[in-house]
């Protein structure tokens, strides 16, 4: 089981539970995957900012978002300092995690041949992310 991010957002499994759905909470705490094309975001392209789901925190901008046909929201890059990695255990993956709460987002992967700036697909659970649209003002950055 995950225990609190070392960002500066921390908060007691109790807390988490408490703000968290069920869903949110097996995903983004202990570190489950939604099922395969359910995400509310796979196939969503609108203009704006997606935040950590459990703290808030601004993470991709809607412009690094691509279709991948992976089945999951991917995006081509985070915004700077605010997304963590670190290998699974299995060590075939690297999993991506909010710098503010810990909160498990997903995986990123390299080399794939995607025609993106980075060349990387951060393959991400739409459970760990909270779409805001450009025009909101909780959006701006």
């Amino acid at each position: 089981m995950a225990g609190a991010g070392s960002g500066s957002v921390q908060k007691s499994e109790e807390e988490w539970r408490a703000i968290l759905s069920p869903e949110q909470f097996r995903i983004i705490r202990q570190k489950g995957t939604e099922l395969r094309g359910t995400g509310e975001y796979d196939k969503f392209f609108a203009d704006g900012v997606y935040n950590c789901a459990g703290c808030g925190t601004p993470l991709y901008k809607s412009g690094t978002k691509f279709d991948s046909g992976c089945g999951w929201p991917a995006f081509f890059e985070g915004l700077p300092g605010t997304i963590n990695r670190s290998p699974d255990p299995d060590g075939r993956r690297t999993e991506i995690t909010c710098a503010a709460c810990g909160g498990h987002l997903g995986h990123v992967f390299k080399g794939e041949g995607f025609k993106t700036p980075t060349d990387e697909r951060h393959c991400v659970n739409s459970v760990s992310i909270k779409f805001v649209p450009a025009d909101s003002s909780a959006s701006s950055l």
